[in-house]
């Protein structure tokens, strides 16, 4: 079977098949930290730290630092000795290492921007960095999102109760990805477009509610009635 998805742009439809290669022979592991919520506030500091329970519940897959709403390292903690390396790029992946469902096994946002703020990798994450760029900026959130990687790795996932995946298992995944950067492209803005019209479709959603909120205020009494 050839490896080419059923759906393919039209102006690079003529190009060869995907490439597909090991996770670990695209991508590096980097330092990541263990901070409990305890340890992280929405207040001050001078970091911001990325903690797996917040992959799971609210962070987009593309990841923008400016509109996210992420916790501070407390200042209370030693953090000098981190190595520079070891903060959040842009194109880096991380992954949730642990997850109490199948589902959640995994689940990864992709860095796009981070502006001048410093960010770090924390409590049970995977912080992983291209070798070379071989994945354009945008392209690797949607495809560690893809049926078919998810699947790989809820295969490598371990545990009972609660489900773990290490660097060395994710490692073993295969990848597969178009050669060509065009392609690349237009898959992450097709993917990217889509989103956007389900955050904006979601914001109106919210703004009617809110109204529906205040107009029964209105319609209905607010105080006790009594008979």
């Amino acid at each position: 079977m050839k490896n080419i998805p059923k759906l393919r742009f039209s102006k690079v439809s003529s190009c060869r098949n995907w490439e597909i290669e090991l996770f670990g022979d695209l991508f590096s592991f980097k330092y990541t930290n263990s901070y409990s919520r305890d340890n992280l506030n929405y207040n001050n500091g001078s970091v911001k730290n990325i903690h797996y329970g917040d992959i799971h519940a609210k962070f987009a897959t593309l990841f923008f630092l400016e509109k996210e709403i992420v916790p501070y390292i407390n200042t209370s903690l030693l953090i000098e000795n981190i190595k520079p390396e070891s903060y959040c790029k842009k194109g880096d992946i991380i992954f949730a290492d642990a997850s109490e469902d199948l589902n959640g096994i995994g689940k990864s946002i992709e860095i796009i921007h981070v502006g001048n703020g410093k960010l770090l990798s924390g409590l049970h994450t995977l912080l992983a960095r291209q070798k070379s760029n071989k994945l354009i900026t945008g392209f690797g959130g949607y495809l560690f999102s893809s049926s078919g990687i998810r699947y790989q790795i809820q295969k490598e996932a371990q545990g009972t109760k609660v489900l773990s995946i290490s660097s060395g298992r994710l490692s073993k995944i295969k990848i597969y990805y178009p050669k060509n950067k065009k392609e690349q492209q237009k898959i992450a803005d097709c993917l990217f477009s889509i989103d956007e019209l389900i955050n904006a479709q979601r914001q109106k959603f919210d703004e009617l509610k809110t109204h529906k909120k205040g107009l029964m205020q209105q319609l209905f009494p607010t105080r006790e009635i009594k008979i």
